[in-house]
């Protein structure tokens, strides 16, 4: 087998960032959109398996509408538990290492403290619960060859996303009310992106041991306090924004008040993880303004 890696749901904002880190690296890769394939397909994933021949195969397929899976939940079924169990049996029988990307939504999202990988789930939208389905299908079919990787709050410079949406808000607006009752770890994609690599290499050299990871930034902060940090980097004045509660934008699937990711199984793995939220959005930020101004 050789040591090239696939990456499913290739248009999104993740995918293209790890399908430019692997590019870096000269790493050969193949990236599917859903045009492309249709990971809920056995037929058209065992040929894509057969044809790209890779030993990493990371999922980044997923449906993401969060408020739509409240009345579409077979639906998002089909794509984030059914999809994930199909890509698992291919692997199974190429031998291939399959990583998974899940989500915060799996939790109560009531916590105080930050939930370890093996915290129990119960996952309050239909959402979180079609992706645990995909978590379990994947740990199940490939218990040594099967990863988890939750992640949340993700933006980047490669699609739609709360920092682009709140640094083309801040040229409009004299003032933005920003939920203040949502805590979370804001995670740029460009960082996971290189977290997966280093996932997938260890995987492959039988030093990362397979199941739950989290790949969330380190520290924490609310969608207001995120926004403040935009605008002070905008140079812009962050009292222009004004913290309100989530009953301000009451929405059909309940988001978790609480999405702080604990990462202590990256140990295991010889691992670093991921940095402080602030470090790397100050990083990200001429890329991610330059995008949305463009």
């Amino acid at each position: 087998m050789s040591g090239s890696w696939l990456v499913t749901g290739a248009g999104g904002m993740l995918a293209r960032d790890l399908l430019a880190r692997l590019a870096d690296d000269g790493t050969p890769a193949a990236g599917l959109d859903r045009a492309a394939l249709d990971i809920t397909d056995p037929g058209a994933v065992r040929g894509a398996l057969a044809e790209h021949r890779p030993a990493v195969v990371v999922n980044c397929a997923a449906w993401t509408a969060v408020d739509d899976a409240e009345s579409k939940e077979d639906q998002a079924l089909a794509v984030n538990g059914t999809g994930p169990r199909v890509l698992a049996e291919a692997c199974r029988e190429t031998g291939a290492v399959l990583l998974q990307i899940s989500t915060d939504y799996v939790f109560a999202g009531d916590g105080t403290r930050p939930y370890a990988e093996d915290a129990p789930v119960a996952p309050r939208s239909a959402y979180g619960r079609t992706k645990l389905a995909g978590e379990q299908a994947v740990l199940s079919v490939l218990p040594e060859r099967g990863y988890v990787v939750r992640t949340a709050w993700l933006y980047g410079a490669g699609g739609g996303n709360f920092v682009r949406t709140m640094v083309r808000l801040e040229g409009v607006k004299d003032t933005l009310d920003v939920v203040d009752d949502q805590r979370g770890q804001p995670t740029w994609t460009a960082d996971l992106a290189d977290l997966l690599v280093r996932l997938g290499t260890g995987a492959l050299a039988g030093t990362a041991p397979a199941g739950v990871y989290h790949g969330t930034s380190a520290g924490a902060t609310t969608w207001f306090g995120l926004t403040r940090e935009i605008f002070r980097l905008l140079d812009a004045d962050p009292a222009r924004v004004l913290p309100t509660t989530s009953e301000a934008f009451v929405r059909p699937a309940p988001r978790p008040a609480y999405s702080v990711l604990g990462h202590d199984r990256w140990a295991a793995a010889g691992i670093e993880p991921l940095r402080d939220w602030r470090l790397a959005l100050a990083d990200a930020f001429p890329a991610v303004v330059a995008a949305e101004r463009s």
